[in-house]
């Protein structure tokens, strides 16, 4: 596993040496021992003074760090080694087999390699789902219009406990995710559920990857540098690693969670999507299962008006529509669209 370099991610130099909890490679590492509890319902309405300091902990990792680690989050060990052999299993198979469920114009869910990406350099295959399915997005990104497209997940044969381990995996860390999002909205000063209704007819999914060995590991990456568009990612890692974002260490059955660049717009930049990438290994192979908790495609995103109001701020974002982004990423993998890829940058209000 590499370190950043120097010029890929600088250091903030207002972030602290020494944070709330324990740290795990460079970053920060929560116990959610609390969170996975029964009583959290309980504890999210009243926030006794223990999850109160568990809210402040992860509170300064959102805000310094827009990465941290977790451990004791409910996710059953057993499930995880379940849907990683399912995965495995999965990219052994014959491109022949995997190619009978291979995404393309009319279904962006599915099957691809490096060979069909647009970026040359990225050295992977993978396999997506999404957590509703069917799931209803926006046939175009065009702004006017109002056509809907239903896309449906596209599970291969082989191998066969696939699908019913990966469905079950979908239910426990879209579970994970919610109680995740709960406590950050908590730390923000919110009530507890703000976010949840953003959350309706989600357009979560979940992608496989694979990164096979590289023979020219200074030539390719495994996922070129960027930001993750949607409110939070929930990742698994091998024990290969190559996630470069400071330096991670990967804890067995733990999970890697970044804020995403949803919850930075509501925030108004309280809190920060981090820039990252994920280089390959020249020798060994590694797996990864990112979760991309996303909101419905309708939803309009925009700084909180709660929170301007508390600090009396003035919004740094202009609102844009979740669909944009969700509808010209898919898109634009399949065909060259005549609008760039959207990032939050493009809603930036200039000061």
């Amino acid at each position: 596993m590499g370190e950043v370099g120097p010029a890929f991610i600088q250091p903030i130099e207002h972030r602290p040496k020494l944070i709330t909890g324990l740290e795990a490679g460079g970053i920060p590492l929560i116990d959610l021992s609390l969170l996975t509890s029964h009583s959290w319902e309980g504890y999210c309405k009243d926030h006794p003074q223990p999850i109160s300091d568990m809210v402040e902990e992860m509170g300064s990792p959102c805000k310094d760090w827009g990465f941290f680690q977790v451990i004791n989050h409910g996710v059953s060990p057993d499930l995880r080694r379940r849907v990683e052999t399912a995965a495995k299993e999965f990219f052994d198979l014959p491109p022949a087999e995997k190619n009978k469920v291979r995404r393309d114009e009319l279904n962006p869910l599915g099957y691809y390699d490096s060979e069909h990406t647009k970026n040359v350099r990225d050295w992977k295959e993978v396999f997506d789902f999404t957590v509703v399915d069917p799931t209803v997005i926006p046939l175009t990104h065009e702004p006017n219009d109002h056509r809907l497209w239903q896309i449906t997940n596209q599970w291969p044969d082989y191998p066969p406990d696939l699908r019913n381990a990966f469905e079950e995996y979908c239910r426990a860390v879209e579970g994970l995710a919610f109680k995740l999002l709960e406590t950050i909205s908590l730390s923000l000063g919110l009530p507890c559920k703000r976010f949840n209704e953003f959350f309706k007819d989600q357009t979560s999914f979940i992608r496989l990857n694979h990164y096979p060995p590289c023979p020219s590991p200074h030539l390719a990456l495994g996922v070129s540098g960027h930001k993750d568009a949607g409110a939070l990612t929930v990742l698994a890692l091998d024990d290969v690693g190559g996630l470069e974002v400071k330096r991670v260490k990967p804890i067995p059955d733990s999970y890697i969670i970044n804020v995403g660049d949803i919850i930075q717009v509501w925030s108004n930049e309280r809190y920060e999507s981090v820039e990252h990438r994920v280089v390959v290994n020249s020798e060994r192979e590694r797996f990864s299962i990112p979760f991309f908790f996303n909101p419905s495609h309708y939803v309009m995103v925009k700084p909180l008006e709660e929170l301007m109001d508390e600090e009396k701020q003035t919004a740094k974002y202009k609102e844009y529509n979740w669909r944009k982004f969700f509808t010209t990423n898919k898109l634009s993998n399949f065909k060259k669209l005549e609008v760039e890829n959207l990032q939050i940058s493009h809603f930036k209000i200039s000061e």
